[in-house]
């Protein structure tokens, strides 16, 4: 199954109280997908303010990373500006190359 890294972008003018309220169901969600989302966490630029997220994920499809996507609590509140799908190919892990990569 392909695995994909998923990045998201911050909408600047998001209501910042809404993270707050919604962060519980977030994290929830991403228990309960926790056998796609191998990896979820928030990035940030240099200054410290937040650029977006980031998720590691296994999926069949690009389209099905999409409707993970949409179903995440966070994706109707406007708090994501937009976000880029790319198939992701692990070829080092733990100090060592992986093999038949």
């Amino acid at each position: 199954m392909p695995t994909y890294a998923v990045l998201f972008t911050e909408n600047p003018d998001a209501d910042p109280t809404i993270r707050t309220a919604v962060f519980p169901d977030h994290l929830a969600f991403l228990t309960k997908h926790s056998d796609q989302v191998q990896d979820a966490g928030t990035l940030f630029f240099g200054d410290g303010s937040r650029y977006g997220g980031m998720w590691i994920v296994t999926a069949d499809s690009v389209d099905d990373v999409t409707a993970l996507i949409h179903a995440d609590p966070f994706w109707p509140t406007g708090l994501r500006a937009g976000f880029e799908v790319l198939e992701w190919r692990k070829v080092f892990e733990a100090g060592a190359p992986m093999p038949d990569r």
